[in-house]
């Protein structure tokens, strides 16, 4: 099992886009973060799936996340 850290983003309508950095390609969006995070989970799969299926290579989770606090 790995683990893909995964970009969510909220645009100006309230919606919410989701990639995964070390997956290119492999992104999915939701009306919510919740539904945002269960279609980026089901992306994922369907991303893998069609990398077997191709037999290349899975890559490996090597992205991080900090945050980070700044004076303004």
């Amino acid at each position: 099992m790995k683990r893909y850290l995964i970009i969510f983003e909220k645009n100006e309508l309230g919606h919410y886009g989701a990639y995964v950095l070390d997956l290119p390609g492999c992104v999915s969006f939701g009306d919510t973060l919740d539904e945002a995070k269960l279609n980026i989970t089901e992306a994922i799969a369907f991303h893998i799936e069609g990398l077997k299926i191709e037999n290349l290579p899975i890559p490996e989770a090597n992205s991080t996340a900090s945050m980070l606090q700044v004076a303004v």
